[in-house]
C-alpha cells in the first residue's frame, strides 16, 4: 500500500483538536497549557511530548508510550495513572537507569525523583531543578549543568567529566564520592566552600584538562572560588 502524503503531518507538529487517526502519534508534540479533553490515548504514542501544564484528566490512557515525556507539578492525569513510572521526565520521576543521553532537559523540575545510574552524557540540563535527587552512578560525561538547582543532591560515585557546572547552585551536596571532575567547569557555583580544598588535592591529569567549550581547566574554575570565599 502506497504511503498518502498529501495528509500526513509530522507528529511533533500534531494538535489535539486535529487528531483522526488512532491509536494517537505525537510523539515530540507541544501540548503545554492545553485540556486535551476526552481524547482516546489508547496505545499511543506521546514520546517526548510536552505535557507541562496539561490537563489529561478525561482521557483513556491505557498502555501509553510515555518515554522521556516532559510534565511538571501542574500537569493533570487521569485517576490511577502514575506518571512518575512511566518513562516520562519531571517531579519524582523514577528514572533508574534510564537513557538520558543528549536530551534537552532545560529548565525540568526532577525534585522527588531518582537518577540512580543513569546516563545523562552530553544532557542539556541547564536551569533544571535537582534538588535533593540521587544521581549515585550516575554518567553526567559532558553534560550541561549551567544555573541547576543541585542543592542537596547526592551525586555518588557519578561521573563528571567535562560537565560545564557553571553557576549551579551545589548547596549542601553530596560530592565527596565522585568518579571524576577531569575538565569539569565549577566557576561562579554556589555552596562549593566546604569541597574546593579536598577538589584541589585530586590528581593533575582531572585538574589541568583543558575544557573547549568553557575555556577553562577544572583547577582554574576551583581557584577561581577561593577567591570569591
Amino acid at each position: 500500500m502506497n504511503f498518502d502524503t498529501r495528509n500526513w503531518k509530522p507528529p511533533e507538529g500534531m494538535s489535539p483538536d486535529q487528531i483522526n487517526q488512532f491509536p494517537v502519534d505525537a510523539r515530540g508534540a507541544d501540548w503545554r497549557n492545553k485540556d486535551i479533553g476526552n481524547l482516546d490515548l489508547r496505545e499511543a504514542n506521546l514520546c517526548r511530548a510536552d505535557l507541562r501544564g496539561t490537563n489529561l484528566t478525561a482521557c483513556q490512557m491505557e498502555n501509553v508510550d510515555m518515554r522521556l515525556a516532559k510534565y511538571d507539578s501542574q500537569t493533570q492525569l487521569p485517576d490511577g495513572f502514575n506518571i512518575r513510572t512511566s518513562g516520562a521526565i519531571g517531579p519524582g520521576a523514577q528514572l533508574n537507569g534510564a537513557f538520558l543521553n543528549n536530551a534537552d532537559l532545560r529548565g525540568i523540575d526532577l525534585r522527588a525523583g531518582s537518577l540512580m545510574g543513569a546516563y545523562l552524557s552530553g544532557a542539556d540540563l541547564s536551569g533544571a531543578i535537582l534538588d535533593n535527587i540521587s544521581l549515585a552512578g550516575a554518567d553526567l560525561r559532558y553534560s550541561i549543568l549551567r544555573g541547576a538547582m543541585c542543592r542537596g543532591t547526592r551525586f555518588g560515585t557519578s561521573e563528571l567529566n567535562m560537565a560545564d557546572l557553571r553557576g549551579a547552585d551545589l548547596t549542601e551536596a553530596n560530592l565527596e564520592t565522585i568518579e571524576s571532575i577531569k575538565g569539569s567547569d565549577f566557576s561562579m557555583c554556589k555552596g562549593m566552600s566546604p569541597h574546593i580544598q579536598r577538589f584541589l588535592e585530586r590528581p593533575a591529569l582531572e585538574l589541568d584538562h583543558w575544557n573547549p567549550l568553557t575555556r577553562s581547566t577544572t583547577r582554574s574554575s576551583l581557584e577561581s572560588l577561593l577567591l570569591d570565599t
